[in-house]
């Protein structure tokens, strides 16, 4: 009975200290005009610094606007000069309390002493939590995928029956998530389809089918922006008489830019691909190549703009050549719905007798964005 009396006053007691104990103080940023924002340090990315304000919510400075910055909370500094992977000697890196004053950042440990850094040699600043789960996490492969789902309809009932319908997922895998660590792996998958039909009386129904899928596995060379890949792709355009499209193949390719807010991929790869038409005298087997780029780009206020160009030359029938060329505008609408309009060209230059070299293609439709 004495004991389990000590017991509960000793709890009673750790709970009471506890609740005296003060809570941190708010990180302090200071502006080059004086004005200062209580709140805390979120990140800190190339010459762009992000802090959440008890009163005014995020905000993105940069560092050229920011006279002095004091946290309590511990930070990494990754600077510029070191490329940071899974295998990396993180005692290399400086972690601490953070403060920067003179353009310089002050590291405060809790053992041994201080360590500075100029402002312009940090590349980043994060916290040593999220520093930590993102180097040394090893996720699943149903983890961290990305991307967004279209999905569009027209229906006239009149004289004519018209009906048409898009729909796209678009899924990406990049490991890590983070751009300050070295890139691992990518995994892609896209599928799109556009379906529909005209119907009018006494004239033969005018149909619309066009479908594609793709899958792409790309591995990066270590402390490198190459990587080689592994893709497939399926394709039927009932407009050009094809039935089926089958390529299989692999290569090189390099993200040329990777920034924020832009990137820039090239590819080169090696393929085979079968071509299956509605007349099977125009069928192919092909050995030829695929040279591609892809292009992302974010602007403010949420918009993005993708676009795309491939053209596949064929290496042992070289009439059988083909191209394609994709563009598409997202435009926020509400959370994380999104209006799309997308361009979709696709040129085969030797299609069955009877059919159009070229197909074309416009659709609208809402996007929500898995993550």
């Amino acid at each position: 009975m004495v004991f389990s009396r000590l017991s509960l006053c000793s709890l009673l007691l750790a709970g009471s200290l506890a609740a005296q104990t003060p809570a941190p103080p708010p990180d302090t940023l200071v502006f080059t005009n004086g004005e200062k924002l209580l709140g805390h340090l979120v990140r800190s990315h190339g010459s762009t610094v992000t802090f959440k304000s008890d009163s005014v919510g995020e905000v993105n400075v940069d560092w050229s606007k920011v006279q002095e910055l004091h946290s309590s909370k511990k930070f990494v500094v990754v600077g510029k000069d070191i490329k940071l992977g899974r295998r990396s000697d993180l005692s290399k890196v400086p972690q601490g309390t953070v403060s920067v004053a003179d353009k310089t950042i002050t590291l405060t440990p809790d053992t041994g002493a201080p360590s500075t850094m100029p402002v312009a040699d940090a590349a980043h600043i994060i916290d040593t939590d999220s520093f930590q789960n993102a180097v040394l996490h090893n996720p699943a492969f149903t983890e961290d995928w990305k991307g967004a789902v279209t999905a569009g309809a027209s229906i006239v009932q009149a004289t004519q029956q018209s009906r048409a319908f898009t729909g796209a997922i678009n899924l990406v895998r990049a490991i890590p998530t983070e751009n300050w660590l070295d890139p691992r792996n990518r995994t892609i998958f896209d599928f799109s389809a556009s379906s529909g039909e005209v119907i009018q009386p006494n004239t033969p129904t005018v149909k619309t089918n066009i479908f594609h899928a793709d899958a792409e596995r790309d591995e990066y060379f270590r402390g490198k922006d190459i990587y080689g890949f592994a893709q497939t792709s399926f394709d039927h355009n009932y407009s050009q008489g094809l039935d089926l499209q089958q390529n299989y193949g692999g290569g090189i390719g390099w993200t040329v830019i990777k920034q924020a807010n832009t990137t820039l991929d090239v590819r080169g790869s090696v393929n085979y691909a079968r071509q299956s038409f509605q007349i099977a005298s125009s069928d192919h087997n092909l050995i030829g190549s695929i040279f591609a780029e892809n292009f992302a780009r974010k602007f403010a206020k949420g918009i993005q703009f993708l676009q795309g160009i491939s053209v596949t030359p064929s290496w042992n029938e070289p009439h059988a050549y083909s191209a394609a060329a994709n563009a598409s505008l997202n435009l926020p609408v509400y959370k994380r719905l999104s209006f799309t309009l997308s361009l979709l060209d696709t040129f085969l230059n030797d299609p069955p007798p009877g059919f159009k070299k070229n197909s074309f293609q416009l659709t609208t439709g809402l996007t929500y964005s898995l993550k």
